[in-house]
């Protein structure tokens, strides 16, 4: 058996690496839903179906999980099929199978709290506020996902998310270094501004810009602490096993990269970061 993990595009690579290096023997299979990339612009249904229909691939190629490696997807349709779709398809299938997402992980990092974890609520006034923003995609903005989950677990943290509509399609196209610059500075400067100052600590809350984290961390002020998805995914996934044997990771150690878009060689920006060549098979 595998594990499967899915993005719109190329930017759950960032999640996927981190996964292969926490988990060197598992066997993984990645897919790339890149004919309907980017997610993040799409109506809520969209994302739903697209999803699923994504999630169906890879458990009808031998994966008993999926890891939705794109925060738009696990924001809006991860509930959706954990509850509805999932528990009928188990049955169809005849096997544990399990969707999990990276928005969990990523809240449980931000806030040093478990998921279980919700704050008793008091009427004191908060000293110190930790202001956190969140760089994302429209859909994951439009869902409030960060604001809400890190407020039931934390008072004293403040959330600005900064939605940026072009970025994970200009990263997903390989985009030049300046104009990618460009976009992230244009963004960081606009959340600076709703917030009146820098920001303490930024999430990039969606996988493409893991890709460009170094664009990020010129464009914010200088030492500002990243809070990354792949390492937190990583640490929830290894955890997550060691809970649930029924879940089997394969010990083969293979990879297979699939796409809906077009097969073959990824572009440079994609290489560079993987630290070598990458090419796709067609799902």
């Amino acid at each position: 058996m595998a594990i499967g993990v899915f993005d719109s595009g190329i930017g759950g690579l960032s999640v996927h690496r981190a996964l292969v290096q926490r988990l060197p023997a598992a066997d993984f299979i990645y897919l790339a839903d890149q004919a309907n990339a980017p997610y993040g612009v799409r109506p809520g249904e969209e994302i739903v179906d697209l999803t699923r229909a994504g999630c169906e691939r890879l458990f009808d190629q031998g994966c008993d999980l999926v890891v939705l490696a794109c925060n738009t997807a696990s924001a809006i349709a991860l509930r959706r099929l954990q509850q509805t779709w999932l528990p009928g398809y188990r049955q169809q299938l005849g096997r544990p199978v399990n969707v999990l997402g990276i928005i969990v992980p990523t809240i449980e990092a931000a806030t040093g709290m478990p998921w279980e974890h919700e704050a008793e609520r008091r009427g004191d006034k908060v000293e110190k506020l930790d202001i956190l923003a969140v760089f994302c995609t429209p859909g994951t903005a439009a869902s409030r996902v960060y604001e809400i989950e890190i407020d039931k677990r934390r008072q004293d943290v403040a959330v600005f998310a900064e939605p940026c509509p072009d970025l994970a399609r200009l990263i997903e196209s390989g985009a030049p270094d300046d104009e990618l610059a460009a976009v992230i500075g244009r963004h960081v400067a606009q959340v600076t501004t709703r917030i009146g100052r820098a920001p303490d600590r930024a999430i990039l809350g969606c996988t493409h810009y893991e890709i460009v984290a170094g664009v990020f961390r010129q464009a914010l002020k200088p030492g500002t602490p990243l809070i990354h998805q792949p390492n937190a995914t990583a640490d929830a996934l290894d955890a997550y096993l060691a809970k649930h044997p029924e879940y089997r990771a394969g010990e083969g150690g293979s990879r297979r990269f699939l796409t809906t878009g077009k097969p073959g060689a990824q572009h440079r920006l994609v290489e560079a970061f993987w630290g070598g060549p990458l090419s796709f098979e067609r799902a």
